[in-house]
């Protein structure tokens, strides 16, 4: 997310906390705060595709190829 959203986000929730915002300013913050939950839930999955579980064992497991096996039961 780009960092110029980012801070217009930040600056309508800190108009919130003195005044109530206008219909459209509450619109802006909802697509604001979706597009920074996709943004943040999008680059958690990058990091866990690339995550490596080490079993006790000493094996050791991708966190993707863990997830595929679950969702084939």
């Amino acid at each position: 997310m780009e960092r110029k959203k980012l801070d217009r986000l930040s600056e309508l929730t800190a108009i919130a906390r003195t005044r109530e915002l206008t219909d459209d300013e509450k619109r802006e913050r909802e697509e604001l705060r979706n597009e920074y939950r996709a943004a943040v839930v999008g680059s958690l999955m990058g990091s866990l595709e690339h995550t490596t579980i080490v079993n006790p064992d000493g094996t050791r497991e991708k966190v993707s190829d863990r997830r595929r096996e679950k969702s084939k039961k």
